[in-house]
């Protein structure tokens, strides 16, 4: 009957019976279960249907929905990039080959999500916006909790810290007191009074335990002591970084700001963000100066950081 059987398909069926042995299982059962399966569609695989019924838009408003599709579209990158990172992370025996490619990847992820902020921009009715977004009050983008998790994946949290008590504190100082000051925090407090939003209290509520958890897991090998570890001589390593810091830090913040400028600029005053948050103070680079790879980068361009970047067509 052998003598029949294609020759390659042969040895992938004495392999999976090699497989299955050693784990105590019986090729014949697996088989079965393949025989009786039905195939697999586009629409199954990746739960169109489920995909589909993800949005619940809170008004009539047609335009809401491409808010709502926009958004959970830059979630589905973060996660990526997310993606990108624990791979690296996790990898016990790391290439300078995989470390670059991955980072390239999570670099291509940016810049898709960079260039897609057309479509806030120049894709909704202004007008429309202005209507339904007091429909979602107390949310924000601001609450993009996979967000704030990147940045501490990719840098240590002291790089996070509010950039006028950076240099009080040092690189290794208790992680409690540096959670306190990061940046994002002085970002969702109202205007006035400098007291913490709604939008704020709950976001921290909510994911705090996690961004410490992350922060312990992650402070021996986010990206920059990886980097510093394994690849620091690596021009190749520290071109792929310089362009993360430049999307991350600076294009990415920079097209949300001109998409918050389009909706909310309003002369003689500026309209407030959904979450309350301070926009115009936290979302240009300039003024946060959070940077990944801090040693990638001369003292003129830390002090022009996003400087440049502002003037441009993004």
């Amino acid at each position: 009957m052998e003598e029949n059987v294609d020759p390659d398909l042969l040895e992938k069926l004495k392999k999976l019976q090699s497989k299955y042995s050693a784990m105590g299982q019986d090729i014949s059962s697996y088989l079965d279960g393949l025989l009786y399966s039905d195939y697999t569609t586009y629409w199954d695989y990746i739960h169109l249907d489920t995909l589909l019924s993800l949005q619940t838009p809170k008004t009539q408003f047609r335009d809401e929905k491409i808010f709502i599709i926009y958004h959970q579209i830059t979630e589905l990158y973060f996660n990526l990039i997310l993606w990108e990172i624990d791979q690296i992370a996790s990898t016990e025996t790391l290439t300078e080959s995989f470390f670059v490619e991955r980072v390239k990847r999570i670099n291509r992820y940016f810049q898709q999500l960079t260039d897609s902020f057309s479509i806030m921009i120049s894709g909704m009715e202004r007008d429309q916006f202005l209507k339904f977004r007091m429909s979602l009050l107390p949310a924000s983008g601001f609450q993009s909790a996979q967000y704030r998790l990147i940045e501490i994946c990719c840098t240590d949290m002291i790089n996070l810290v509010n950039d006028a008590e950076r240099e009080s504190m040092a690189e290794y100082s208790d992680l409690d007191q540096q959670l306190d000051k990061l940046y994002w925090r002085s970002g969702a407090t109202e205007l006035a009074t400098g007291k913490r939003t709604l939008t704020l209290k709950q976001f921290e509520e909510k994911y705090m335990p996690k961004f410490k958890a992350t922060g312990i897991q992650y402070r021996n090998k986010n990206l920059r002591k990886i980097y510093l570890k394994e690849f620091p001589q690596s021009n190749s390593v520290i071109e792929c970084l310089r362009e993360l810091d430049t999307y991350s830090n600076v294009r990415w913040p920079l097209a949300h700001l001109k998409a918050s400028g389009q909706y909310l600029k309003k002369n003689p005053r500026d309209i407030k963000a959904t979450g309350g948050t301070n926009w115009q103070q936290y979302l240009p680079p300039r003024f946060q100066k959070i940077i990944f790879f801090p040693e990638l980068w001369n003292r003129q361009e830390k002090e022009e950081w996003g400087k440049a970047a502002f003037t441009g067509s993004i």
